[in-house]
């Protein structure tokens, strides 16, 4: 599929050289107010020019029986971001990768020009080392990671976070992030919302209201 026939919201979003821009995956089954807020506390603290979120045809590490349909999804994370420096891509779908790795290294060889930094939270550190390649992910874009009590300690003792120990910037450098080579990563703190998706759906999988 060409790229460039498909609506701006499930390409490439808009960008332009050394644009500075966080990556936020996941399912967003349902996107919610903690989605938003990550992505504002991030653009701060990292000193991002925008913030994509990438609405995943589905986690391999996650049951999809509950999840709703893509084009759903990627509706309500618009409604639900509701800022001009965040954009809602379905990009992974367009594109055809089931993986984290694929889709990062998609982007850098066709975004050569700007500087990427994956967001994710603590939860997210805790289980990094079940990702497919992730010490490939770590080697070819910074990260963030933000902090999400209680998960924040199981996630800074995991596998992956002691293996990149020596690539931890402090967090006063957060700004430095998205100029750094990687592997480098920073973990956030002050930002104290706890909600998740999962608590937003009802045992059916539909989602509450």
């Amino acid at each position: 599929m060409n790229l460039h026939s498909v609506p701006p919201a499930q390409g490439i979003p808009p960008h332009s050289p050394g644009m500075r821009i966080g990556l936020l995956g996941g399912s967003f089954n349902p996107p919610h107010a903690a989605h938003r807020a990550i992505s504002l506390f991030a653009m701060k603290r990292l000193k991002l020019d925008r913030v994509w979120w990438l609405v995943s045809p589905g986690n391999p590490l996650k049951d999809q029986r509950n999840l709703h349909d893509l084009a759903e999804r990627a509706a309500a994370a618009e409604a639900m971001a509701d800022h001009p420096r965040i954009d809602i891509t379905c990009l992974e779908s367009v594109i055809g990768t089931r993986y984290t790795v694929d889709t990062i290294s998609y982007l850098r060889r066709r975004c050569s020009q700007a500087r990427f930094v994956w967001i994710m939270g603590a939860d997210n550190l805790a289980q990094f080392h079940r990702w497919e390649s992730w010490q490939v992910i770590a080697g070819e874009v910074p990260f963030a990671v933000i902090d999400r009590p209680p998960q924040s300690f199981q996630g800074l003792a995991s596998t992956a976070a002691q293996a990149l120990g020596r690539y931890r910037i402090p967090e006063q450098d957060a700004g430095s992030l998205a100029d750094l080579k990687p592997p480098a990563w920073v973990f956030l703190t002050g930002l104290k919302l706890n909600l998740s998706s999962t608590r937003l759906r009802n045992p059916d999988g539909s989602w509450k209201t």
